[in-house]
C-alpha cells in the first residue's frame, strides 16, 4: 500500500494503480523516492516502469545485510528515466535462503549487477542467465559483504593463480 504522502509522485501514483498489493512501503528523503516492493512482483513492477514510465536505464543493483534481522537482506534497484530525468529506488526485503526474480529480462544491463550482488551477499536471482561469481575466485568460500563474514577474511593462497 502506497503511503499517502507519496501520492504526489506521478511514478508512485501510477504504480499504485496497477500494483497496489506489490507496494509494501515507501518514503521520500531529500526529494528521492524509495518504494518497497514485494519480492514476487519485482520483475513485473520493473517491466511496467520501463515500458510505461520510461525508466530505460538501470544504474545499479546492490544488497544490504541487516543481520540478525529477518528478513535478512534488502535488494536495492536504482532506476533512471533518461527522457524524463527522474530517478527511483526500489527495495525488496528477502530472507537468507529466499530467491528473487532476475530483472535481466527487463534490462540486460542488470546481468553483472545481479552477479555482483550474488557474489558479495549470496542473494540468488531466479532465472538469471549466468549466475556465477564475478569478483571473487570461483572456489572462494562465503560472501564477503555479509555481516557475519569474518572481519579478517578467510585464509587463501594466491600462489596457484
Amino acid at each position: 500500500m502506497l503511503p499517502d504522502k507519496l501520492t504526489s509522485y506521478p511514478v508512485a501514483a501510477a504504480l499504485a494503480q496497477g500494483f497496489s498489493d506489490a507496494i509494501t512501503d515507501g518514503h521520500d528523503e531529500h526529494g528521492e523516492l524509495t518504494l518497497f516492493i514485494a519480492p514476487a512482483a519485482i520483475a513485473d513492477v520493473c517491466r511496467s516502469l520501463k515500458q510505461e514510465q520510461e525508466f530505460n536505464r538501470i544504474s545499479g543493483i546492490t544488497g544490504v545485510d541487516w543481520w540478525p534481522a529477518d528478513p535478512r537482506f534488502e535488494v536495492v534497484y536504482l532506476l533512471h528515466s533518461v527522457p524524463r530525468n527522474l530517478r527511483v529506488r526500489l527495495k525488496c526485503r528477502v530472507a537468507e535462503n529466499e530467491e528473487i526474480e532476475s530483472v535481466t529480462s527487463v534490462w540486460r544491463g542488470a546481468n553483472w549487477y545481479e552477479r555482483e550482488t550474488f557474489d558479495m551477499f549470496g542473494i540468488r536471482f531466479r532465472n538469471h542467465p549466468d549466475l556465477r561469481r564475478i569478483m571473487m575466485p570461483t572456489d572462494w568460500e562465503g560472501h564477503p559483504l555479509r555481516k557475519d563474514y569474518p572481519v579478517h577474511g578467510h585464509k587463501y593462497s594466491y600462489q596457484n593463480e
